[in-house]
């Protein structure tokens, strides 16, 4: 029995079709599958009354309209909402609602993971140091983002894949899941509020340029300008260098006003020096049309190093800006709750009880309200 949050719309119907083919021998009342789909996305339930009762064991023998996950924990900062969410196998998984100042919902993204740990293991992460469990199925990736609005009534309206996982180590599941969220009779998250983003893993960007989207966004963590320094921070460029990274991207299908992010986790005395920064500025020019986005490193992972500080910060993102390219630092939200970059899941797949505390109620409010929690 397959999950509906497994099929776009096309799919679904065709889906249901077929089931009712072999359970009935003909397809009558399979066509409510699009309505009953536009409904479940739209509403958040099975419209069992829409379906005659003669037909509606097939509808609940063939589908599963439960989603295959369950909330089993929440924390709020101002700005930051941890979403921790169980499968039903009994691993964590969490995501992350981060919002923009005055409470725009629409400007508020969701970072969604893609995995149950990760394989990747790079330093400044914590989710590397679990190993990779198991990858999630597109439905359990559709789940994050279908709970949180559908449930908890949260408003959003950019998707990243930037939590637990590598997007791209689990190519299959990903682009189910980008054709079900972006499916105009589902969810309806329009390309271009989508990015995808990536360790480096260069067969992982060969394989998605082959999928055909224009407009979904791509984002690489870069985080060193020279494969010394980026192979002790990232076991991904021993195997894919620098070289191949940058020919990977320069061969990546863009459209006109496309922008390749470069994430660069910012660690003092590892990759903040001004050679690192005339380093970034240089591949940045070759591969062309990019925009830094610096990360202050968020303290979790397996590398013992504190965070830079804000005078470190702005000088290294000035020396970005003096050799001509476009940089911006990233904001830090939620690191009292191990919500912020780096910082999602742990050893062993454990969640500490201090990330599954209650939230205010103000914080799972009905969509397009604030999601800031309350001042205490």
């Amino acid at each position: 029995m397959r999950s509906i949050l497994s099929f776009d719309a096309a799919g679904f119907a065709a889906a249901a079709r077929g089931l009712f083919l072999e359970r009935r021998g003909d397809v009558a009342g399979s066509g409510l599958a699009l309505q009953l789909y536009k409904l479940f996305h739209c509403e958040g339930r099975f419209a069992a009354e829409l379906v005659q009762p003669r037909a509606l064991a097939v509808w609940q023998g063939g589908f599963d309209f439960q989603p295959p996950l369950t909330l089993a924990g929440r924390a709020a900062e101002d700005g930051a909402l941890k979403l921790v969410f169980q499968t039903a196998d009994g691993h964590r998984v969490e995501s992350v609602l981060i919002a923009m100042p005055g409470g725009n919902g629409a400007k508020a993204t969701l970072c969604l993971s893609s995995q149950v740990g990760c394989a990747m293991g790079c330093a400044f992460c914590r989710t590397g140091t679990m190993g990779l469990i198991r990858d999630l199925r597109a439905e359990e990736i559709v789940a994050q983002a279908w709970l949180a609005r559908r449930q908890l009534g949260l408003s959003f309206g950019n998707l990243v894949f930037m939590g637990m996982g590598e997007p791209l180590d689990n190519l299959a599941g990903l682009a189910q899941a980008l054709r079900v969220l972006t499916d105009g009779s589902g969810l309806a998250f329009g390309q271009e509020r989508v990015t995808v983003c990536t360790c480096g893993h260069v067969d992982g960007l060969r394989a998605f340029a082959a999928l055909g989207y224009k407009r979904i966004g791509l984002s690489v963590s870069l985080n060193a300008p020279d494969d010394a320094t980026r192979s002790r921070l990232m076991t991904v460029n021993r195997r894919w260098p620098l070289a191949a990274l940058e020919a990977a991207l320069l061969a990546y299908p863009r459209r006109r006003n496309f922008y390749f992010a470069l994430n660069y986790c910012l660690i003092p005395g590892v990759n903040d020096s001004a050679e690192a920064a005339a380093g970034v500025a240089a591949f940045a020019r070759r591969v062309g049309r990019c925009l830094v986005n610096l990360i202050p490193y968020n303290p979790g992972g397996a590398l013992d190093a504190p965070s830079p500080t804000d005078p470190e910060i702005e000088r290294f993102l000035g020396w970005l800006k003096a050799a001509g390219v476009e940089a911006r630092r990233r904001g830090a939200k939620g690191q009292s709750i191990m919500a912020a970059c780096g910082q999602l899941g742990g050893p062993a797949d454990q969640v500490s009880n201090a990330t599954c505390q209650t939230v205010p109620a103000s914080v799972c409010v009905a969509t397009g309200k604030s999601i800031w929690p309350e001042k205490t």
